[in-house]
């Protein structure tokens, strides 16, 4: 399994890219191998996101390893705060 992030490259909240680049930032330095998927490159990739999270207007970041969802940037932050990333991308 693989550890997929969803992101927007064309985002005008500096909050949501803040957000993606703590998730990020963390996978790099944990060394933890990751796809970034771009959903402002094709309409098709946000529906997919979506779909998968099950909320028709989820916004990025969006965590899943393989198919399993892992959360969003508040459920990342809240398993960084209880020192339980492991459990949250499902390592």
């Amino acid at each position: 399994m693989s550890v997929t992030v969803y992101f927007s490259s064309v985002s005008g909240s500096r909050e949501v890219k803040q957000h993606q680049t703590e998730i990020f930032q963390f996978l790099d330095a944990k060394k933890i191998k990751y796809f970034a998927l771009d959903i402002t490159q094709s309409q098709e990739t946000k529906e997919e996101m979506r779909k998968k999270v099950g909320n028709p207007s989820a916004m990025p970041p969006q965590v899943f390893n393989g198919d399993k969802y892992c959360g969003d940037y508040p459920m990342f932050f809240e398993a960084i705060e209880d020192g339980k990333p492991d459990k949250f991308f499902k390592l």
